[in-house]
């Protein structure tokens, strides 16, 4: 035989050849502007670059190995997102050896030789620098492109962010996976988890940006674990897509990404309170025993939840006639007494002829298949079950369809959605080849997974929001990506009831909040196992400051309701619940913030200030919006604890006692107490205890004014908490100014908005004041009496009109404080 046909038909394989290979960017050979500040770099190898300049602050970059440019679609980042978004100059330069392209803050240079990008400030400070840059790497199995990048780690960065880890709040030296998980029972360092959130913060000399690496296959992220010089991120398919968002501060960082990928709309008040879950509270007598021993006790509580043995079967939108007889005068008759009741609802339906959904769906073809046509089948709560296909438009209008009866017919005032990573039982997840319509994108489970519990979430939502209308919706998910923040709430998973999952739930709560989710919280004492009655105690104290304020727990492991510990923990229940519905204006106006500002409701000290190093390693404390800072106490036996107040002036909550910040401080904290401090010059509104939100009319708000020998503003917004006429222009912001000097102390308030509150009067309530003071509301003289707060302080105040422009309060002889 001719050796030279041998040779041709046993050539080596090309493709098995690079499989396994690093390949890299050739030189470039071409630069093309194509409108809308978008710059295509082609090099002479293929590989292209689009560089889109969003913003003065944000550049995206999107590398491409072969073939034509994508489609441009994200679920993470709404089309019309970027339209608020305009440089306000771009200068495109071509130099000798690279390209330089500026805008009003940024600088950033593309190499010519390999494509290599590096970021500066306009000042010349390196921000970020191509280590290998972008490269990739062929899979044949899979036929996907690994692709990669990495950068230049200078000497003294921090990495903050990336969403639900349980780690340290610095993720220096970590490295991590986004695949949403089901991982029942999680440990400090468990990865990966629920969540996939692909953003983190970057902070090198006290100078932030942020990476948003948005591709929804299996990704990972090393914060110079492998290489103390490199960090890295990478995909196991798709496009290295990232986005470059310069702070210069953390808290803009957040911002920017979070009105990037869009904050939520303003929620129902009521889902700012208290609420009581149990897998599973049934029958019906056991549900009214609940509610019932909440109102007895005068605990306050918004919302009961129904885990999935209300089903019939496990089946979603049923029933059980023989423990829910007639859900809807169950329903109604919680509402009279002031509950909401929410219902879970997870994504496998039963394969069941005979039972209405499936029988839907599969007349429809809204069942996700596998890549040789069979439905997909897996086992969850129901047995065998096929599995909707969120991906599709089309199975999103029928899924919210779906809650017509639930919402409008039955009542049910939020839904629930679990399990939606999407966990199948013993296999983990779908298998990876099943396919997904992708909103045209056809797509396998590689690249759809991470998604999955998002688009859920979105039907969901779009189905609550349809038939509970003219009123707020209210979702819950465990799974979500980036953007998720849009569609629901959510909690931490299935934590334990330990000391160490009340410390991991200050931190993912924080993480969280920073990685644009901050409806969050976590499930209070531990779903898994049983909590001590001081874990429980030290637990709902913490819940009392997160957004999602909820008990939930396995009923495996005992009650769990606020008086299952005695009355001694009982009474301390009631005491932080009390304290959560009299913070509820200032938890209100902290989300109005999130939802008009992204700004984050939960803010890791380093965010409170990026200037002192003190702050970079340390993650008990947080601020609660712009004037608390809370430390939550996660040891047994402990009667306080020490933490780092943030620089300025602050009151201990508990005593009024004044401290300056920038140190360490002893906080005094038995189980009656967390550590709280309040800043000086804050306005912080408060509302008198109520049972639930709407249980009566409040006639009266409370203003309590913190003295600062200086000046300070505050905020209070207000819509009434429910409907939607806020975006008709009902709603009121009132920006409060406290200008503080020895000898007096003025309290002005400008209003923005046409909303007509119930209550007419302010109680003034002045902190780190001395007597004897006299006071002037608008000129008038106004009558300073003393008043007996929660805490057992005793403080002067005086009522004045809500609409009242200026209070004036002179300082007697002795001097402030």
């Amino acid at each position: 035989m001719d050796t030279s046909i041998q040779e041709n038909n046993y050539m080596v394989n090309d493709l098995a050849a690079k499989s396994h290979q690093e390949q890299y960017p050739g030189a470039v050979i071409r630069v093309e502007e194509l409108g809308n500040h978008r710059f295509l770099f082609t090099c002479q190898n293929g590989v292209r670059l689009l560089l889109h300049v969003l913003s003065d602050k944000i550049l995206r970059f999107r590398y491409l190995t072969d073939g034509p440019l994508n489609t441009d679609f994200s679920y993470a980042v709404p089309a019309d997102a970027t339209t608020r978004l305009a440089p306000a100059q771009v200068e495109f330069r071509e130099k000798p050896d690279h390209y330089r392209l500026t805008t009003a803050r940024l600088i950033c240079i593309v190499q010519k030789e390999n494509l290599k990008a590096r970021v500066l400030d306009r000042s010349g400070t390196i921000l970020s620098d191509d280590e290998k840059g972008f490269h990739w790497e062929y899979d044949y199995d899979s036929g996907n492109d690994i692709v990669k990048m990495s950068k230049q780690v200078p000497p003294g960065v921090h990495y903050y962010g990336l969403g639900d880890k349980p780690d340290n709040m610095n993720l220096r030296g970590k490295r991590f996976t986004n695949w949403g998980s089901d991982t029942y029972g999680y440990t400090k360092g468990s990865d990966p988890l629920y969540k996939n959130i692909p953003f983190y913060h970057v902070l090198h000399q006290k100078i932030a940006h942020g990476i948003f690496f948005d591709n929804t296959f299996r990704a990972s992220f090393d914060f110079a674990a492998e290489r103390a010089d490199v960090t890295s991120f990478w995909a196991q398919g798709g496009e290295l897509n990232y986005y470059f968002i310069y702070g210069p501060t953390l808290m803009e960082v957040t911002q920017e990404y979070t009105l990037l990928t869009c904050p939520p709309e303003l929620p129902p008040l009521w889902t700012l309170g208290y609420q009581q879950c149990k897998w599973s509270y049934f029958p019906e007598s056991n549900v009214k025993e609940i509610a019932s021993g909440l109102r007895d006790r005068r605990i306050p509580c918004d919302a009961i939840y129904l885990d999935i043995d209300y089903m019939e079967g496990y089946r979603c939108f049923t029933w059980s006639k023989q423990h829910f007889p007639d859900p809807k005068r169950m329903v109604r008759e919680l509402a009279e007494d002031g509950f909401k009741t929410v219902v879970i609802i997870d994504p496998g339906i039963k394969i069941d002829p005979e039972y209405s959904v499936y029988q839907e769906g599969i007349a429809n073809d809204y069942f996700c298949r596998r890549a040789d046509g069979p439905l997909m089948k897996g086992s969850v709560w129901p047995g065998l079950c096929n599995f909707p296909d969120y991906t599709n438009p089309e199975v999103r209008t029928w899924w919210a369809g779906l809650f017509k009866e639930l919402i409008q017919d039955i009542g049910v005032k939020g839904v629930w959605n679990d399990m939606n990573e999407p966990a199948v039982f013993e296999k983990g997840t779908f298998p990876p080849d099943v396919r997904f319509h992708y909103d045209g994108h056809w797509a396998s489970h590689q690249k759809a997974h991470n998604i999955y519990g998002m688009q859920m979430a979105r039907a969901t939502n779009d189905g609550v929001k349809q038939f509970c209308y003219p009123n707020r919706p209210f979702t819950i998910t465990r799974s979500t990506y980036a953007g998720g923040q849009r569609y629901s709430s959510g909690w931490t998973g299935d934590n334990i009831a330990s000391w160490e999952h009340l410390w991991l739930a200050n931190i993912q709560c924080q993480r969280l909040s920073i990685s644009g989710f901050s409806f969050i919280g976590s499930d209070i004492g531990g779903f898994v196992d049983s909590p001590t009655p001081e874990l429980y105690a030290r637990w709902i104290a913490l819940g009392a400051f997160h957004p999602f304020f909820r008990t939930h727990s396995s009923g495996d492991h005992g009650d769990q309701e606020p008086w299952s510990f005695g009355e001694e923990v009982t009474d301390l229940a009631r005491h932080f619940i009390e304290l959560r519905y009299r913070l509820l204006p200032y938890m209100y106006t902290t989300f109005w913030q999130y939802a008009t500002q992204g700004t984050p409701m939960l803010r890791p000290l380093t965010f409170l200030d990026q200037h002192d190093t003190e702050t970079y390693l340390r993650m008990a404390e947080f601020g609660l919006g712009d004037n608390l800072l809370v430390c939550p106490i996660t040891q047994p036996g402990a009667d306080g604890r020490w933490m780092y107040l943030p620089r300025g002036d602050w009151f201990y909550y508990w005593t009024d006692a004044p401290t300056s910040g920038g140190a360490e401080v002893w906080a005094t904290a038995d189980l009656t107490r967390i550590p709280l401090f309040v800043k000086a010059g804050a306005v912080l509104p408060m509302q008198p205890v109520l049972q639930y939100v709407g249980e009566k009319v409040i006639e009266q708000l409370t203003l309590h004014v913190y003295y600062k020998n200086g000046t300070a503003e505050s905020v209070h917004y207000d819509d009434g908490g429910e409907g939607y006429g806020y975006q008709e222009g009902q709603r009121t912001l009132r920006r409060f100014t406290v200008t503080g000097s020895p000898q007096e102390l003025v309290l002005t308030q400008a209003i923005e908005g046409d909303y007509a509150p119930s209550y007419a009067t302010y109680r003034v309530v002045l902190h780190g004041l001395p007597g004897p003071l006299e006071a002037t509301a608008d000129g008038q003289v106004a009558e300073v009496a003393e008043v007996t707060l929660e805490t057992g302080l005793v403080l002067p105040s005086l009522v004045v009109p809500v609409g009242f422009g200026e209070v004036r309060v002179s300082v007697g002889a002795v001097g402030v404080a």
